[in-house]
Order: structure tokens, then C-alpha cells, then sequence
């Protein structure tokens, strides 16, 4: 009676809960956690490591329902939510994000699942969990229904096999795991009672097999199918059709190849179909406009032939994202008084030309556009369109057009490189925030672009500027203090000169500046000191002067001021860069001795200049990131290369052409995570130490033209990725270290060293003390041989010639002469014979 009444009491508190919610009685009227999920929790806690504090709040002497991330059922107190996701903070320069404020460890999923049995909504997503374990398990975990967005979730070594082998009382309704280094699918999936699932994302893994039929046979309610960025392959089966429910299809970026099936068209409602990126052939099927429901269709880089036209777009009323291109190109047969019967947000095409379908011109509420590998005359008809288009990506076609002052751009994302565009440099509007015309024909001072107050108000967003590569002229400007938003300058390769403003230390939010192979003269500007975030500074190919900056951020990571007219010494501040990985100082008339705390540059000592690359990311609406990956021209291996993408894998020192003079200190051969170093053409000295050898990631290694003595150290041949080695015109002396890979290099590379010998250099080593093989011992076996019998056949023909012609000499004069003259010549004869049979026997 009394637990029939509390319960009645519970009830009765809950209803007049529901009808004072406006007046706040309730505040004080809640259910605390229950204390099975409170034990729960704490052991989810402790099998974590939480360094910086997430999960800080979990006291035990406090309600769990008000720890961060948890909730709770408010009348009987469960746990119904946990959610702890990892967030991080864009724009930034990464390779992969800093989660060093993000929960990692090891976790034991299913484990958490049976102690949280009500739980129904699980997020971990973006953290750095390394292990993530999956079992077996005969628990109740029939509420779960979302398991979402385990990124990185796994270690390899302990997950490479998705098998569930779950009970009758679990009923998933939505499975995502996503990136987690899966292999294989599990046969032990097709009898796991799936009958309510109706999400499945096993995107971003490994899956390298054909779809298996009895996937598609889980659940008749699922909606939600996505296994983009996997290798599987073969063809689509028609049990897909099993799956009628669907609304959302992603295959992109497989194997999978054949045609588009006929029956696709049966997807009544199918909004989003994406199978871009696999190996589909033969013609778009025409049924796939029956699709009324479609909102999203991408067939973008597969194998399509043949024409689409109005009959793949019939039914398409409700379409919004349309991308679609083919290699070999599609042909766009449509009707140029066709009007589409839909309005799109976002249009992709690629190989479009010699002329733009006219349609584009019927899209009204377009916010991105996307056209590559095409060729067009862009008219000022083009250029108004595009104006109202919120974001658009023009670049790697050949367009042809004008960009006079009477061309306004009012898109936030702006990119028109590697275009045949001409004239001067567009006006830019305030809503601008990244805006890249670089390789193009552009010509005229940057000015106009930059110092045009009245349209900017004093609001200038740009965030991205690169105008490189044109044929730009003039000065800098100095109107750099309306621009303080930019993340991003390049304005290298024109015909820009002066002086390099002090206006532009205002950007203070700068990350990478670019100013390379232009006319610029005078020193950098100390204003520069007030950029403090700037990682990339490149002006190398200028005519600038004065001393190296002291000034550069602790952060920064590539400094280069190759072929200026630098002098002075080689400030030690550059020894507090930590995370320098390119240092290049070339070509200048740099003077003094190495710095001996080179070796406090920790990114080039311990070999980890890889985990944070330079690449620049920048979040706009919705969902979207742009990432933009910065580039260096570098001289490595004798050659130029551009390193883009791949830039923070190069870690390189150069200090060639310069009038350095003394030893190298023997801390520089403690960066071991060095991929080139080249102090070619100085005046240095002194010998090599042993220590070389413990340079193990060199590939490039150059000391030419310098005053190094003494013999090359043997540990050299321990530097088993060195492509290029250069020491010659020095004093080294001695032999080259034999049996290893530097008899592989040419001879060019030894040579100017009069006292170096041995393969691969031409002179021989008389007195070599190393221990000679057996082949080499009969050789010398044989050579003694021969001049022991040589010599013997001397003497003897001597005393012979000798007693039988002295009488003859001794009496006629003219005879004697003769005599002496041909004597003299064998003498000369026999020793170069001798030379030359001794060294075809070595």
C-alpha cells in the first residue's frame, strides 16, 4: 500500500511539474542519479586518461545527473545520455588537430553500455582514444540508440574485425563507426537481430571486399547507408532494393564499378544519392530523374559516357546539390530554352565549355559553384552571375576574360587561379574572406585592391590573399592596417619592388607571409615583431638587405631568405625556434661562425617535425571546412622541388653560398631528424666527426668547396637514405669508406680532394692496411708474380746484352751512342708498361 501510494505520489508530483514549469516550482522537486549508473560512470572515468580536466565535475559526493556531458531521466534518475565530444579551434595550421585537452586512453565500449543500461545516446566523437574494444556481450542493452562518431576510435593492433555478436534483447537502432580501421565485415553481422536498426555508418575504413548480399537483409527500416571512403569493389546487387526505406546512399570514393542500375530509379524516397569517386561505366540512366524526392545527386569521377539532357532531370523538383562530371567528359545536351524544374544551393561541373549552359543563368539561389578543367570567355554577364553566388571555385580552367575596375566581387570565398585572366586587379567587397587569383596574366599595381576605403567601411574580413604569380608591379602600399583579419599573404612572383611596408606588422593575426622572387629592396621592417603568430616568412629571391631578423616567433617553422644581400652573423635566436624545420639562408653574404645551439631546435633533434603539418583551415557555413595546404619552393638533392601537402615532412638547413668560416660545431650533428643539409661553398673547416653518423635521416648531404681535412669518417656509411652526397674541392685525404653505398655515388662527388683515393675515385690506395678478401689477394698474388719473373728476365738480358756487346761498344764510338739512345728508350717504354699492366691488374 505504502509503495503503491509513493509511486502515485511520483506521478502526481510529475503531473503538476508539467503544468508549473513557467513558474519555476519545480526547480527544487528532482530525482538523483541512480547510484548503479553513478558506479558506472566512475569506472568510465578511471579507465580514461583526462589530462587537462573534462571530466573534473564527476565528483562522487555530487548528484551525476549535474556532472558535465551527463543526463538523466527526471523521473526515474538513469543515465539517458552521455555526451563528450572533443571540440577544437579553426582556423588553425594542422596536420591533425591539437587534442591534447581531449579524453584518451583505452575504453571498453560495451562494458560502459551494460553498467549505463538506459543509456540511449552515446557521443565521444573527435576525442584521441587510441583503443576502443569490442566484445561479446549477454547484457540488456535494448535502449541504445545512437553510437555516434568515433573518429580515430581504434588502434589496429586492437580492432581490425567488426564482429557483434549480440543478444535477442539488443536493438540498435543507429550504428556509426566511422574511421575506425576496420577490415572486414563479419558474417556474425547477418544473424545479430538488427530488425530495428535504421543508420549504418561504417564510412573511412578498411573494407576491401565486395558488398555482401545478406547486408542489405539486416533491416527493412534502415534510411541511412553510408560506406564512403572504403576499397570496396565490384558491382551495386539488386538486394539494395531490399532497402526501400532508403533516404540517404553513400559509395563515394570505392572500387565499385559496372553500370548504374536500372532499378535505381525505384528509390521513391531517396534524397541524397553520392557515389562519386568509384569506377562506374556506361551512360547516366535517364530513370535516375525519377527520383522526386532527391535532394543531393553526385556522380562526380567515374567512367560515364554518352550525353545527359533534360530527361536525367525530369522529376527532379527538390534538388539542391547537383555535382556531376565524368572522365572522359560528359556531353550536356539540354535544350537552351530549357529551364530546370529545380533551383539549386550548390552546382559542381567539370569539362564544361566552349560555352556555359544557359541554365546556370535560371539558378537564382545558388550559394556555391564549382567549375573546373573548362574553358570559357567570361563576360561581364558571367561575372554579375557569379557576384551573387556566395562561395565559388573558378580555378585549373581556362578562362578568358577581363578583370577591370568595373568588376566587383561580393562572394566570400573567391577562387580564380590558374585561369588566362587579364587587366587589373578587382575591387573586393567587405563580405571577401578568402580571395585567390593567383597564375594568371594580371597585371597593374596592387593599390586598387587594397586601399579602396570607401567600399570596405573600415570592415575588411579577409582572412586568405594570395595574387601570386601574375605580373604585378609596383609598391607594397602601406594601407596593410585595414587588412588586420588576414591569416594568409602571398604575393610572390611578380615585379612588385621598394621598400617592404611597416604598416604590414598590423597583421597581426598573420600565419604565413609570401614575398618571394620579387624586386624588394631595403631591410625587414622591426614591425614585423608584432606578428607574433607567424609560422611561414619567405622572401627569398629579392634584393633585401641588412641582418638576419632576431626577432622571429618561438612558433615559426620555415624561415627563408635564400639570394637576398643578407650579412652579419647568424643571430643565436635562432636556436629559441623550437619547431623551426626549415632554415635556409643561401646565397646571401652571411658571415661568422656556425651557432653552437642549433641543437635547441627540437623539431629537427627528435625527429617530429611530421606530427603538425602547415595547413591552414577555415570553417565557413554549415558543416563546411576549406583546408588550404601552404607550399615552399626548396633547393635539395641538387634540384628544386615544391613541397606543398607534404611540406611538414621536410626538415632542411642550408647555409650554401655564404662566408661562413671556422669549424661546425659538433652539436649540429646531433639533428638527427635532418632530411638535407648543405654548407657548400663557405670557408669552413677542420675534420668531420664520428658523429655524422648519427644523422640517420639525412638524404641530402653537401660540403663542397669548402677547407674540411682528414679522412671521411667511416660512420657516414651508417646514412642508409642519402641520395645525394657532395664533398668534393676540400682537403680530404685518406680512402673512401669501402663496402658500403659511397663507392655508389659518381666521382665527380670526391673530386678537388688530391689526397682522397679509392673507388669510386680512380687513384689507388698503395697503403691500404684493411684486410683484403681472397679475390683481392690473388690478385696481388699474381701481380707479385709478374714483376718477380719481370724483373728476373731484366737482369738476366742485362748481363747478357751486356758481355756480348761491351767489346763491340768499347771499340766503335758510333755504336755506343746508338746503343745508349735505344737503352734510354726501352727504359722509358718498360715503365709505362709496367704502370699500365699494374693498374689493369687493380
Amino acid at each position: 500500500m505504502n509503495a503503491f501510494s509513493s509511486q502515485h505520489a511520483i506521478i502526481l508530483a510529475w503531473l503538476l511539474c508539467t503544468l508549473m514549469l513557467n513558474t519555476g516550482t519545480c526547480n527544487n522537486f528532482t530525482i538523483g542519479c541512480n547510484q548503479k549508473d553513478k558506479l558506472g560512470l566512475l569506472n568510465f572515468k578511471q579507465r580514461v586518461i583526462d589530462l587537462s580536466g573534462v571530466l573534473s565535475s564527476w565528483n562522487p559526493d555530487q548528484d551525476c545527473c549535474q556532472w558535465r556531458g551527463v543526463n538523466c531521466d527526471h523521473i526515474t534518475g538513469r543515465v539517458t545520455r552521455l555526451n563528450l565530444p572533443c571540440s577544437t579551434t579553426l582556423p588553425t595550421y594542422i596536420d591533425k588537430p591539437d587534442k591534447s585537452h581531449c579524453l584518451s586512453g583505452s575504453i571498453h565500449l560495451f562494458l560502459l553500455l551494460v553498467e549505463l543500461e538506459f543509456l540511449n545516446y552515446l557521443n565521444l566523437s573527435n576525442n584521441d582514444f587510441l583503443a576502443l574494444q569490442f566484445d561479446s556481450i549477454h547484457q540488456n542493452c535494448h535502449n541504445l540508440s545512437v553510437v555516434s562518431h568515433f573518429h580515430r576510435c581504434v588502434n589496429s593492433s586492437f580492432l581490425g574485425y567488426l564482429n557483434l555478436s549480440f543478444n535477442d534483447n539488443l536493438a540498435i537502432n543507429k550504428l556509426m563507426m566511422s574511421d575506425c580501421q576496420l577490415k572486414d565485415l563479419s558474417p556474425s553481422l547477418q544473424y545479430a537481430n538488427f530488425t530495428s536498426l535504421n543508420a549504418l555508418d561504417l564510412s573511412n575504413n578498411e573494407f576491401s571486399s565486395e558488398l555482401p548480399k545478406w547486408l542489405f537483409n539486416l533491416s527493412s527500416c534502415i534510411f541511412f547507408l553510408e560506406f564512403g571512403r572504403n576499397s570496396l569493389r565490384g558491382k551495386l546487387p539488386e538486394a539494395l532494393l531490399n532497402l526501400q526505406q532508403l533516404e540517404f546512399l553513400n559509395f563515394e570514393f570505392n572500387d565499385l564499378d559496372g553500370p548504374i542500375p536500372y532499378w535505381f530509379g525505384k528509390f521513391q524516397y531517396l534524397k541524397y544519392l553520392i557515389i562519386g569517386g568509384n569506377m562506374f561505366s556506361g551512360s547516366i540512366p535517364p530513370n535516375l530523374g525519377n527520383l522526386s524526392s532527391l535532394i543531393a545527386l553526385s556522380v562526380s569521377s567515374n567512367q560515364f559516357t554518352g550525353t545527359v539532357s533534360e530527361r536525367n532531370f525530369a522529376k527532379l523538383s527538390k534538388l539542391k546539390a547537383l555535382i556531376i562530371f565524368s572522365s572522359p567528359p560528359l556531353i550536356f545536351d539540354c535544350d537552351s530554352h530549357w529551364v530546370p524544374p529545380f533551383q539549386l544551393e550548390r552546382l559542381f561541373l567539370r569539362f564544361v565549355g566552349p560555352n556555359l549552359p544557359k541554365w546556370l543563368y535560371t539558378q537564382r539561389y545558388l550559394e556555391r559553384l564549382s567549375i573546373s578543367d573548362s574553358s570559357f570567355v567570361a563576360q561581364s554577364k558571367f561575372w554579375n552571375f557569379v557576384s551573387r553566388v556566395s562561395e565559388f571555385d573558378l580555378s585549373h580552367n581556362l578562362i578568358v576574360g577581363n578583370l577591370s575596375h568595373n568588376v566587383l566581387l561580393n562572394s566570400s570565398f573567391v577562387s580564380l587561379s590558374s585561369n588566362s585572366l587579364k587587366g587589373s586587379l578587382p575591387r573586393l567587397s567587405s563580405n571577401v574572406t578568402i580571395f585567390d587569383v593567383s597564375n594568371n596574366s594580371l597585371s597593374g599595381t596592387i593599390f586598387p585592391l587594397l586601399c579602396n576605403h570607401k567600399m570596405l567601411n573600415g570592415k575588411g574580413s579577409l582572412i586568405y590573399l594570395d595574387i601570386s604569380r601574375n605580373h604585378l608591379s609596383g609598391e607594397l602600399t602601406n594601407c596593410w592596417k585595414n587588412w588586420k583579419s588576414l591569416t594568409h599573404v602571398n604575393l610572390g612572383s611578380n615585379s612588385l619592388t621598394g621598400k617592404i611596408p611597416s604598416s604590414m606588422g598590423s597583421l597581426v593575426s598573420l600565419a604565413s607571409l609570401h614575398l618571394h622572387d620579387n624586386n624588394l629592396y631595403g631591410t625587414i621592417p622591426t614591425s614585423l615583431q608584432n606578428c607574433h603568430s607567424l609560422l611561414i616568412f619567405n622572401v627569398r629571391e629579392n634584393n633585401l638587405s641588412g641582418n638576419i631578423p632576431h626577432w622571429i616567433p618561438h612558433d615559426a617553422r620555415a624561415l627563408q631568405l635564400r639570394s637576398n644581400n643578407f650579412n652579419g652573423n647568424i643571430p643565436t635566436q635562432i636556436c629559441q625556434i623550437s619547431s623551426l624545420i626549415i632554415l635556409d639562408i643561401a646565397d646571401n653574404i652571411i658571415s661568422g661562425h656556425i651557432p653552437t645551439c642549433l641543437h635547441n631546435i627540437t623539431y629537427l633533434v627528435f625527429n617530429n617535425a611530421s606530427e603538425s603539418s602547415l595547413s591552414l583551415s577555415f570553417p565557413f557555413s554549415g558543416s563546411v571546412t576549406y583546408f588550404y595546404h601552404d607550399s615552399l619552393e626548396l633547393i635539395t638533392k641538387g634540384r628544386v622541388f615544391e613541397y606543398g601537402k607534404n611540406l611538414h615532412f621536410m626538415t632542411l638547413i642550408d647555409m650554401s653560398n655564404n662566408n661562413l668560416f671556422g669549424t661546425v660545431p659538433p652539436q649540429m650533428f646531433n639533428l638527427i631528424g635532418l632530411c638535407s643539409l648543405n654548407l657548400s661553398h663557405n670557408k669552413l673547416m677542420g675534420k668531420l666527426p664520428y658523429e655524422i653518423g648519427n644523422m640517420r635521416s639525412l638524404e641530402s648531404f653537401d660540403l663542397s668547396a669548402n677547407q674540411f681535412w682528414g679522412e671521411i669518417p667511416q660512420s657516414l656509411a651508417n646514412l642508409f637514405f642519402l641520395e645525394v652526397l657532395n664533398l668534393s674541392f676540400n682537403n680530404f685525404s685518406g680512402k673512401v669508406p669501402s663496402g658500403t653505398q659511397l663507392q655508389g655515388f659518381d666521382a665527380v662527388n670526391y673530386i678537388g680532394n688530391p689526397d682522397l683515393c679509392g673507388p669510386p675515385l680512380p687513384k689507388i690506395c698503395w697503403q691500404d692496411g684493411e684486410h683484403k678478401d681472397s679475390k683481392l689477394i690473388d690478385e696481388d698474388e699474381d701481380k707479385d708474380e709478374f714483376l718477380s719473373w719481370f724483373y728476373i728476365g731484366i737482369e738476366s738480358g742485362f748481363v747478357t746484352g751486356f758481355l756480348g756487346v761491351s767489346c763491340a761498344l768499347f771499340f766503335n764510338r758510333k755504336w755506343r751512342h746508338v746503343y745508349f739512345k735505344f737503352l734510354y728508350n726501352m727504359r722509358d717504354r718498360l715503365y709505362v708498361m709496367v704502370l699500365i699492366k699494374i693498374n689493369s691488374s687493380g
